[in-house]
């Protein structure tokens, strides 16, 4: 029996790579294979349509500065959500390494069962403490948190009313749960308010949307929507992935922008954009509402809970929330070259005409110095047929990049 099993675990890696290589010859060829068939007419169609997407390698870490593959000169990166430059942060990173002594490198585990230490309690306290809410629930990333929310919370008797350029993770968590679903007009209160009034009958109402959206920085009007949202007896739900640490008087984000800090039933963030840039990502809001979440939010209940070195860094990230960043600098810059930005105070982007322009052509000349952008196309932005370089810059840029 032994010698029968170890002849199959001999043998297994053998015939796995057969099996691919047939499936790798199929794809190159007109076979009739249905699978192979869909996947190359797939990859075709995105060559085709210039939206396929191919990684870009970077040999240092994430910085103002970083080395990529294929290029002799250090370029200056503008397209790395790491706004406030915490990336490579040495006292972060040494943070992370007393973590792993004291903590482990991980848990093996969910949360409810042997995965919470006391660093993980200690960091949702934090971030409550942040957004002066009641409690929060740590999660693996974001969009899982967004993921988990909406099926955890709402039922076929409630509904959802979403802003039209919400984040994927936003759709796909309102796709999850079986509440009615309304899509009002990017940021149109006269859309969001007939939403509404659409939804009146509605057992629970909740608003969605971003705090700043992505792609254009656009700013939610948050305290139009959470005005309406009173009026209708409605809920506001925010995701604060581009927002948290840097937006708002104290870096609390949108709601502390917009003065509705205690109108804003729900926030969720993430820890890797601002905040150090690795991963993970939190719910915060009511303690009942958090308490549901750790008991019936699937993404929480069945993934490995976050590493202590992303936990022990990013407890200290939340000592240092004091920094603001202004992107007027590189925008009066980029005027004086005759270089047309769009979007509001911290994202910033520019525009090209051109359908087909090569997303490998990352590096490219702005004020002089060689750096590395963003394209987003068409089929992302889903607004015309412009790519966008989008400026995503941080503090540390600003230190080491725009001192001459």
């Amino acid at each position: 029996m032994m010698r029968s099993i170890a002849l199959r675990l001999r043998t297994a890696p053998r015939r796995f790579p057969e099996r691919l290589a047939r499936f790798s010859t199929a794809m190159k060829t007109t076979s009739t294979d249905p699978l192979s068939l869909k996947v190359f007419e797939d990859l075709r169609d995105m060559k085709d349509a210039g939206t396929f997407k191919t990684e870009r390698v970077i040999i240092s870490p994430q910085r103002a500065k970083i080395s990529v593959e294929n290029r002799k000169e250090e370029v200056i990166n503008m397209c790395a959500n790491n706004y406030l430059g915490l990336s490579s942060d040495p006292e972060l990173i040494e943070a992370a390494k007393e973590a792993m002594d004291t903590h482990g490198l991980g848990l093996s585990s969910v949360r409810f069962i042997c995965g919470t230490q006391d660093i993980h309690k200690e960091l949702e306290e934090k971030i409550s403490n942040f957004h002066q809410t009641e409690d929060t629930i740590l999660y693996p990333s974001c969009f899982d948190a967004n993921a988990g929310f909406f099926e955890t919370v709402l039922t076929k008797e409630d509904a959802i009313i979403s802003d039209a350029l919400n984040h994927a993770s936003i759709i796909d968590g309102v796709r999850l749960c079986k509440a009615a679903r309304f899509r009002f007009d990017h940021m149109c209160m006269k859309s969001l308010e007939e939403n509404l009034i659409a939804a009146k009958d509605a057992r629970i109402k909740m608003i969605a949307t971003d705090g700043v959206f992505s792609m254009d920085g656009d700013i939610a009007p948050l305290d139009e929507i959470c005005a309406l949202a009173e009026k209708h007896g409605a809920y506001v739900f925010v995701d604060e992935c581009h927002a948290t640490g840097f937006i708002g008087p104290t870096g609390r984000g949108t709601p502390e922008l917009k003065g509705v800090m205690d109108k804003v039933l729900v926030i969720t963030s993430t820890l890797g954009k601002a905040l150090g840039g690795a991963t993970g990502g939190y719910t915060t809001g009511p303690a009942q509402l958090i308490s549901l979440l750790r008991n019936k939010s699937r993404p929480y209940l069945f993934s490995n809970t976050l590493a202590p070195c992303v936990v022990g860094a990013s407890l200290v990230v939340f000592d240092r929330l004091s920094k603001y960043l202004h992107t007027h600098t590189i925008a009066s810059k980029c005027n004086k070259q005759n270089i047309r930005l769009f979007g509001k105070q911290y994202i910033i982007y520019n525009t090209y005409k051109h359908k087909y322009m090569e997303k490998t052509k990352c590096a490219c000349v702005l004020l002089r110095i060689y750096t590395f952008m963003e394209n987003h196309n068409k089929k992302t932005l889903l607004r015309d047929t412009s790519l966008r370089d989008k400026l995503e810059a941080n503090t540390t840029y600003f230190r080491e990049a725009m001192s001459g």
